[in-house]
C-alpha cells in the first residue's frame, strides 16, 4: 500500500482528489503519443516521463495517481512484438512508477496521504479505434472476463491501493470486470463513460450502477471521461442506487475525434463545479482527458474547505 490509511477509510471520512489526464501531461512535456499503445508505450521507452507526470499531479494537489496502464494489455503489447513476460513486467512497472512519484512527493514536502490506482481500461481501448466510447463489441460477458482477468491479476499482484475499472462504456463489460476482480484481494472502483443519463452503449445508468451495489470489492462507483455537464445527475443516481461513495473525473468538455485522433471544441471544466458534485455524493473527484495539473490544483483548493 502507498498510504497507511486505506482509501476506503479516507472516503468514509471525507473527499479525496484524483489526478487529471496522463496523456495531456505527457504531451505537454513533448512526448509523441500518436500510437495505438498511447501513453502505455512510454512504460517501455520513457518510464521516467511517467513518474514525472504523476509527480506533477501530486505536487498540484492530487491525492491519487492513476497509473499509465489504461491502454496496456497483453494483446496490445503483442502487436508491438512484446511477449507476455515483458508485458507483465510493464504492467507491474506502471504501479511502481506511480509509487516512486509518491515517494518523491513526500521527499519534497507533501505530507498528506497519497494513493495509487491501477488503471484498467475497457476492451475497446486495446482496439484503439474509438469503440471504447460505444461498447457493444460483439463479445459475451464470459469472453470479456477472460480478456480482463489476466492483466487484473498482474496489476493486483503489484499491490496498488485500488484498481480503477474506468471508462467502461457498457454494462455488460462492467459485469465482466466485476466478475474478474473477485478474489484478487485489492479493492476497486467502477467508473462508466456516459452520455446524459445512459452509458455510452445506451443502458440506463440506474441499471448499470445497480450491478455494483452488492459488490463487496467495489469501494466507489461513478463516471469518468464524460462531459462535465453529465456529472451531477450521474452522481446522484450512483449514490442513490448503490449507497457507495461516488467517483467522478470528467474530461475538459472537448470531444475526441477518433478518425483525426485529436480533440475538438472548447473546455467547459471549471473547479467551481466540484462543490456541487460533492453535495450530490461525490467523494473521489478529479479530471480525465485534457484536465491538467493546474486544473487539479484548482479542484483541490475548491474542496479544501469541505473535505
Amino acid at each position: 500500500m502507498t498510504s497507511a490509511l486505506p482509501l476506503a477509510e479516507a472516503l468514509a471520512a471525507g473527499t479525496v482528489v484524483l489526478d487529471g489526464g496522463m496523456s495531456n501531461q505527457l504531451e505537454s512535456a513533448g512526448h509523441d503519443l500518436s500510437d495505438e499503445l498511447w501513453s502505455a508505450r512510454l512504460l517501455a521507452e520513457r518510464p521516467e516521463a511517467i513518474t514525472e507526470a504523476h509527480l506533477a499531479y501530486f505536487e498540484a494537489g492530487a491525492d491519487v495517481a492513476i497509473t499509465s496502464s489504461y491502454q496496456a494489455t497483453f494483446e496490445g503489447f503483442a502487436k508491438r512484438g512484446i511477449g507476455r513476460e515483458r508485458a507483465a513486467e510493464l504492467l507491474a512497472l506502471s504501479v511502481e512508477l506511480a509509487r516512486e512519484a509518491a515517494r518523491r512527493a513526500r521527499a519534497g514536502g507533501v505530507a498528506r496521504p497519497l494513493w495509487v490506482a491501477a488503471s484498467v481500461g475497457p476492451y475497446g481501448a486495446m482496439l484503439a479505434d474509438g469503440s471504447e466510447y460505444r461498447g457493444r463489441y460483439g463479445l459475451s460477458v464470459a469472453e470479456l472476463e477472460r480478456f480482463h482477468r489476466p492483466r487484473l491479476e498482474v496489476l493486483a499482484g503489484a499491490r496498488p491501493d485500488v484498481l480503477a475499472l474506468e471508462t467502461v462504456p457498457d454494462a455488460d463489460e462492467a459485469a465482466a470486470l466485476l466478475r474478474a476482480v473477485r478474489g484478487l484481494g485489492v479493492p476497486a472502483w467502477l467508473s462508466y463513460s456516459v452520455a446524459g443519463e445512459r452509458t455510452r452503449a445506451g443502458q440506463p445508468l440506474e441499471d448499470a450502477f445497480a450491478l455494483a451495489a452488492d459488490a463487496d470489492d467495489v469501494i466507489a462507483v461513478g463516471v469518468n471521461c464524460c462531459a462535465p455537464q453529465d456529472v451531477e445527475g450521474a452522481v446522484a443516481t450512483a449514490a442513490r442506487v448503490t449507497g457507495k461513495p461516488v467517483v467522478v473525473y470528467p474530461n475538459s468538455g472537448e470531444a475526441w475525434n477518433a478518425e483525426a485522433r485529436a480533440w475538438d471544441g472548447r473546455s467547459s471544466f471549471a473547479a467551481e463545479q466540484v462543490r456541487g458534485w460533492r453535495e450530490a455524493g461525490a467523494r473521489l473527484i478529479g479530471g480525465c482527458c485534457r484536465v491538467g495539473p493546474e486544473a487539479i490544483g484548482a479542484v483541490a483548493r475548491a474542496l479544501a474547505g469541505v473535505r
